[in-house]
């Protein structure tokens, strides 16, 4: 097995936030699936700069309205097919970090069906294998008490 196979995928996103009560955060709708801003990395990427990437190709979301809490970043692993990226399935590395935005901006998307403002109401049931962890561990990131109005 060559290295690129056993190398994990790495792709990262934003969960972006809105203050009001209760905040609300953004998920992108795909045919059968709800799903943060987010994608695979380029060549040379960092991070973060492929999740504002990713955040603003998906959403049309400029990074200079967002405010990226500097101190949260989760990262999710979990297998895939890897039918994109060779034979069998491979391990994918999501690296999550959270943004904060003042009001909700118009989103463009050309790359989903569209999107929904989801209420924060933990806990979250809505997709176990990323978004429910990811929405944990943003709760727990913030004490359990998700202030009303963006830091």
């Amino acid at each position: 097995m060559s290295q690129a196979e056993t190398t994990p995928i790495r792709a990262a996103g934003l969960l972006l936030m809105v203050p009001g009560n209760p905040p609300e955060f953004l998920l992108m709708e795909h045919p059968h699936r709800l799903d943060f801003p987010k994608g695979h990395l380029e060549t040379g990427e960092g991070d973060l700069e492929g999740a504002l990437r990713e955040m603003e190709e998906e959403t049309g979301i400029h990074r200079d309205q967002v405010r990226v809490d500097p101190s949260f970043r989760h990262e999710v692993r979990y297998r895939v097919p890897s039918h994109r990226f060779g034979p069998g399935p491979r391990d994918k590395i999501l690296v999550m970090f959270l943004g904060w935005l003042d009001a909700r901006p118009e989103v463009v998307s050309t790359e989903h069906h569209g999107h929904r403002w989801v209420p924060w109401n933990p806990p979250h049931r809505i997709q176990a294998q990323t978004i429910d962890e990811v929405l944990a561990a943003v709760e727990r990131h913030m004490g359990g008490q998700l202030s009303l109005e963006a830091p």
